[in-house]
């Protein structure tokens, strides 16, 4: 169940209220009991939980990372160093 805001026009307090989206808006204001109460507009709140639809549809290239595949580490061909800057290994 989505949680409502409102807003009393009459003297600006505010709540929150916990109901179904087939419930009538609230209309009474608890702290004034004038029948003033507003829905306010608010952002929605989700949470994407697991690997889910971005691991699998949206990835490309080598960033993909799918659930099947084995997560070996890539090993080197050789032992040297090829980039150049040091040695691999102290004497």
């Amino acid at each position: 169940m989505p949680i409502y805001e409102y807003q009393c026009r009459a003297c600006g307090h505010q709540l929150e209220a916990l109901q179904r989206i087939s419930d009538a808006p609230l209309t009474d204001c608890p702290a004034c009991q004038k029948a003033d109460l507003q829905k306010k507009i608010s952002a929605a709140g989700f949470r994407l939980k697991g690997g889910g639809w971005y691991e699998t549809d949206f990835k490309t290239g080598s960033k993909k990372n799918l659930a099947g595949d084995s997560a070996k580490p890539q090993s080197a061909k050789s032992g040297t160093d090829k980039s150049g800057g040091g040695s691999a290994a102290a004497g």
